[in-house]
């Protein structure tokens, strides 16, 4: 079942590590946001769960399918990372905008919640490098 090369390990690996971020945040989130609701930090937690099992399973894809160009592991895990937290940004852009206030103050460079992006990029590329090291990719993987 946890083959070297193996979608489920792609997925665990991915859980995993989503896992430990998730915590992490978990821990820290009223750390800065004092406010912070068990709504707010457990949805972090869970999200992030998710956001490593996605990553996991997207390692099938080594070609972008319309423009049959090679996806590497760098550009995948990067892309869909960003493209994950873009949605939370949307959806949750009050609670993030408090979220970076209490972290960076008033005057501070990073502001809009839309860093969450780029923070999901960073996850996103060491998750994939971690799941594609240890649990390979592309059509392999499947069989």
């Amino acid at each position: 079942m946890f083959e070297s090369n193996s979608l489920t390990s792609r997925i665990a690996i991915g859980k995993g590590i989503g896992a430990l971020i998730g915590l992490t945040a978990f821990i820290f989130i009223p750390q800065f946001l004092p406010d912070a609701n068990a709504t707010l930090k457990w949805g972090v937690f869970l999200w992030y769960i998710i956001f490593g099992a996605v990553i996991g399973v997207f390692g099938v894809m080594t070609k972008i399918p319309v423009l049959n160009v090679a996806m590497p592991w760098w550009f995948r895990g990067a892309y869909i990372g960003a493209f994950l937290n873009l949605t939370i940004a949307l959806i949750a852009y009050d609670t993030l905008g408090l979220l970076m206030l209490s972290v960076f103050g008033a005057g501070g460079l990073m502001l809009s919640p839309f860093w969450v992006v780029l923070e999901g990029a960073i996850f996103g590329f060491v998750i994939d490098y971690l799941a594609t090291r240890f649990g390979g990719e592309g059509a392999a993987i499947v069989k």
